[in-house]
């Protein structure tokens, strides 16, 4: 069908190689029908030719667990003349290079890594590591799911890959493709071991038709334009705009019945051809009519869009960033073909008006397009031998993408230094593939621009910044000068991978990941709406001009949770930069952890966890940052930047009791296991895996016996305390400070029955009980040279004798039950005697009972000589008075026996006594 459009063509495209060859995973085949007999894992040399593979080694990790289940070493092998290396079971065909037994591969959740570094480093067993990563691939099946640890160690920002069997009749397999630009993803196609992949584009996106093709004319010959079917019968129309005047030059109705294979072609007229200008080209939805010849460009989002650069001519950056946001236009080059150039949608990317998603490729008009096999190595390749990175997501606060920075009001009416920035806290390059950006307006309550962020990932530290195209550093997403509104308005990210969050209605809220709301001065309820929906409870962000002189911007200063406006500070700038935040306030002094609850502590359902801190009554809480440390996630799971102040009584609660002064984020909880820290300063100082100094800690308390954790936490000497549920009677427990207030002493606590915001329940003399032990040295505990205990009562006796006691007893007993007990030394024999205190009636009866039990041999708690064996239960003088009481007894019973003799002998006896006395002489003699 001959329609005429202004076209610029005749120029050449160029294609864009990244940096030298490398080594890839090209596909996996995990899971057959009926038996894994034909699973394999394909590698490719981009390079296209033959490659020695020394130096890399090929890891296979079990999802249950996340540990390496097969390590092959390369060395010594290589890629085909074409290319390509297989590792499959030894029955398929083409013959793989490394043959392995059937059903070797595993089905999933699991993963399959190349690295290149020392093979010596990587072992069966071992836990997964993205150090020396190349490259890799995480899977499932729809039946198992889960790999979620895996794919945030390897694959950042990346979900597990599905090997979907429903896909395809017979067999499918994991394929490798080009996404856009130099940028790597996969989709489940038909296998092909030792082949190059079936990459064909997607279908249709659910927004509407996208330009599969284009002929860009010389001169002598017709281009076209050649489209998707639309998924809906709906008016479509080709839109050709000026490069240089950001106007309409032509407008056509697209004849959407005439489509074949789902195809649609539209001929340009060679004589609307201008050589080397710059232009772009766009379907919208509508009719030509509402885009006539001359008009400027419309702000209404394109269904797809096409901009290309002429030699030396660039499009506008309205025009850029209206039709294609946060990507470049085609660059085209000087050299001229004979019969047009022409260009296919080869990019399997699902979402349109990304010019890089186009290759030079045959004209296929109305039939699928022939796309080369690309060349180029994947944007996210990892230098080799990089350091091991964390083993998940940082779990406290959000573990997804957040507003980091933003400047809305820059210096000068040309507002050319506006931007937003964006942090993952992972810290790592991630893809922000179904991310969106949303910028309200507060007149309306409705968005003035939206944004998709997919196709684009974050640096090696986790930032992306989109802002004006002036900006330096330059924005990995252009804006025209002006484009972020002062205020009062907000910025609002979400994740809605479906589509534009704007298709919620209203202010969308779904899928929101972050937002702020700001002001200009005297317009602080003019957001009330956008507040309400987006910051609820929060009055908007004022980014004051006079706080700084020159430029100055809203940065995330004291916290990673989302929609936190008391987390951001007025700062000066600093885009891809780590924020230079405010100093903190003076340090709270005489601040400490008093309680802290676990909801694990107990079988109660109803018991809540909290954390309480005593101090001066009134004492501003500011600067000070209360982090709770979980021992199975091996990092922080609570870090709640503290406001308000001590109350009248000395006490303020942190958790999820009535009584709290302020609230647990979320779902969070106190560990069973793990420390509760609080440290003075910015927020970075109090995370998991930072070496927290004495100026920063102000207290500590360590529930666990991880000695990782303790060393980081630098408590005294290793210590830590465990709850003792026995103590309370099986009730709720607390760990509680009855020794104030030594901060950072694990003598200063003990287990007790929380009393959140009152004073806490301690041992008393109330329920002392008597307490009389002779004890010998405990192995390698109270002393360095044996036999000598003056050391113990120097030192910490106490300490060591609550130890001996509480592993017998398992019912709380620490130092503090010993204040009114006496300590002596004899002969090497530790004397223990006194008064030991409880904090029932209930505790009192265990303590009782485990004084008077029976000790097991060799631990007894009865005196006896040194040799006899290790405690004795009285002093060593007692055990002298019963020996001569002993020895008086003896003799005279061996006196009594010498009468009895000698009076049988005197006295006349019977024929039955003489028998019996003949018998007892017979045997005295033998």
């Amino acid at each position: 069908m001959g329609v005429a459009l202004v076209w610029v063509a005749g120029l050449v495209l160029v294609v864009t190689v990244a940096g030298d060859p490398c080594l890839i995973i090209s596909e996996v085949n995990a899971d057959n029908p009926k038996l894994d007999t034909t699973e394999f894992v394909e590698l490719y040399h981009t390079s296209g030719q033959r490659a020695a593979l020394d130096g890399y080694t090929l890891v296979f990790y079990n999802g249950n667990g996340n540990v390496a289940y097969k390590v092959m070493d390369l060395k010594g092998q290589s890629t085909d003349d074409r290319g390509f290396f297989l590792v499959g079971s030894v029955d398929m065909l083409p013959k793989p290079a490394i043959p392995l037994p059937p059903n070797t591969v595993q089905n999933g959740p699991d993963a399959i890594v190349l690295y290149r570094t020392s093979a010596a480093r990587y072992s069966e067993k071992m836990n997964v590591t993205a150090a020396g990563l190349v490259d890799a691939v995480v899977y499932m099946t729809r039946r198992t799911g889960g790999a979620e640890v895996l794919a945030e160690v390897l694959t950042p920002g990346e979900p597990a890959h599905v090997e979907d069997e429903a896909t395809l009749e017979g067999d499918e397999s994991i394929e490798r493709c080009l996404l856009s630009e130099d940028r790597w993803g996969f989709q489940v196609s038909s296998p092909s071991p030792g082949q190059r992949n079936n990459c064909t584009p997607p279908a249709a996106p659910p927004a509407g038709p996208v330009i599969t093709e284009l002929k860009l004319g010389g001169g002598q010959v017709d281009g076209f334009v050649e489209l998707s079917e639309a998924p809906a019968a709906a008016p479509l129309a080709l839109v050709v705009l000026d490069g240089r005047t950001d106007t309409v030059s032509v407008s056509v109705d697209v004849k959407t019945e005439s489509s074949r294979n789902g195809l649609i072609s539209t001929s340009i007229d060679k004589s609307f051809m201008k050589g080397d200008e710059s232009g772009a080209v766009a379907v919208y939805s509508g009719r030509a009519a509402d885009f006539p010849v001359g008009s400027a460009l419309s702000q209404t989002q394109p269904l797809d869009a096409f901009v290309f650069a002429g030699p030396g001519s660039r499009p506008s950056a309205n025009l850029t960033e209206t039709l294609i946001p946060g990507r470049q236009p085609y660059q085209l080059s000087h050299s001229l073909r004979e019969g047009g150039f022409y260009l296919s949608r080869c990019g399997v990317a699902t979402w349109a008006r990304d010019p890089g998603v186009f290759w030079e490729a045959p004209q296929t008009p109305e039939q699928p397009n022939q796309c080369p096999w690309p060349k180029i190595c994947p944007h996210s390749i990892l230098v080799p031998g990089g350091t091991d990175s964390p083993p998940h997501l940082p779990p406290w606060g959000s573990s997804d993408f957040l507003i980091n920075e933003l400047n809305t009001d820059t210096p000068g009416a040309a507002e050319d230094g506006e931007y937003i920035e964006l942090w993952h806290p992972s810290g790592r390059r991630v893809s922000l593939q179904g991310v969106w950006i949303l910028l309200f307006s507060a007149h309306n309550n409705r968005p003035y621009r939206e944004i998709s962020l997919s196709g684009h990932l974050t640096t090696s530290k986790g930032y992306f910044l989109l802002g004006s195209d002036r900006l330096v550093p330059a924005p990995s997403l252009r804006l025209p000068p002006n484009t972020i509104q002062n205020g009062p308005d907000a910025v609002a990210l979400y994740r809605s991978p479906s589509g534009p969050p704007s298709t919620q209605g209203g202010i969308p809220t779904r899928g929101l990941l972050d937002a702020v709301v700001y002001r200009q001065r005297g317009s602080d309820w003019e957001a009330q709406e956008l507040s309400k929906a987006l910051t609820p409870g929060q009055l908007p962000l004022l980014e004051d001009p006079e706080v700084l002189p020159g430029d100055e911007a809203l940065s995330r200063c004291r916290g990673l949770y989302p929609y936190d406006l008391s987390a951001f500070s007025v700062a000066p700038p600093t885009p891809l930069k780590e924020n230079m935040c405010p100093r903190p306030p003076p340090v709270p002094e005489g601040v400490v952890i008093s309680e802290v609850t676990s909801g694990y502590w107990t079988n109660h359902r109803q018991q809540r966890a909290f954390v309480e801190l005593q101090g001066p009554a009134m004492t501003d809480l500011q600067g000070l940052v209360l982090t709770v440390f979980d021992e199975e996630h091996d990092g922080t799971v609570i870090a709640v930047p503290l406001s308000g102040s001590i109350d009248a009584h000395g006490f303020y609660v942190v958790g999820n009791v009535k009584e709290a002064d302020q609230a647990f984020p979320g779902d969070s909880t106190v560990p069973a296991r793990g420390a509760v820290v609080l440290c003075y300063d910015f927020f970075g100082v109090c995370r998991a895996g930072t070496a927290l100094t004495n100026s920063s800690l102000r207290d500590v308390l360590v529930f666990s016996e991880n000695q990782r954790l303790l060393s980081s936490l630098s408590t005294a000497r290793g210590r830590h305390v465990l709850p003792a549920l026995r103590s309370v009677g099986g009730g709720p427990v607390s760990l509680s400070r009855c020794s104030c207030c030594e901060p950072r002493s694990p003598s200063s606590w003990t287990s007790s029955s929380p009393t959140p915001g009152g004073t806490n329940l301690c041992p008393s003399a109330a329920f002392s009980s008597h307490i009389d032990l002779c004890l010998g040295p405990l192995p390698g505990d109270w002393q360095e040279q044996p036999g000598n205990c003056s050391a113990v009562i120097q030192g910490r006796g106490a300490a060591e004798v609550a130890r001996y006691l509480e592993q017998r007893c398992r019912c709380g007993i620490s130092a503090l039950y010993l204040q009114g007990t006496n300590f002596s030394c004899v002969s090497g024999w530790l004397r223990v005697w006194g008064d030991i205190q409880a904090l029932s009636d209930h505790q009192k009866t265990l303590i009782i009972q485990t004084s008077h039990m029976n000790p097991s041999s060799g631990q007894g708690d009865a005196c006896s000589p040194p040799t006899t064996g290790r405690y004795t239960g009285t002093a060593s003088t007692l055990g002298l008075q019963i020996g001569l009481i002993a020895a008086v007894l003896l003799l005279l019973g061996l006196g009594a026996a010498l009468v009895a003799y000698f009076y049988r002998r005197r006295r006349p006896a019977d024929y039955y006594t003489m028998e019996l006395s003949e018998h007892a002489e017979g045997l005295s003699d033998l």
